[in-house]
């Protein structure tokens, strides 16, 4: 068994951490999670995971009105890939996305 972990630097203020464990060349469990700091307060904002025992995405929001949307994918090496790529391509979007919500609660 192989564990993983890195962090990304997106933009000026998030990250993007990664964890994954891996037996062989299968990934057997992971967690990435988009993350921005606020007041030098890091805030997840968008996380996706296979906590509950299925690959999955959490939307996540300022005020906890958190959504959970069920990944497409039986093969969490997949699953994986796609979470890498979408918040490498998307972390603008789910900054703006949250702050915006930050501005209209604070």
């Amino acid at each position: 068994m192989k564990i993983v972990e890195y962090v990304t630097p997106l933009g000026f203020d998030g990250r993007r951490r990664t964890r994954h464990i891996r037996v062989d060349n299968n990934v057997i469990e992971f967690v990435v999670q988009y993350e921005i700091n606020i007041k030098n307060r890091w805030y997840p904002v968008v996380r996706y995971d296979t906590a509950h025992g299925f690959a999955h995405k959490d939307i996540l929001s300022y005020k906890s009105d958190d959504r959970k949307e069920i990944l497409p994918f039986d093969d969490i090496n997949l699953a994986l890939t796609f979470a890498e790529k979408d918040l490498k391509d998307n972390w603008q979007k789910y900054r703006k996305r949250y702050l915006k919500e930050v501005e209209e609660n604070d």
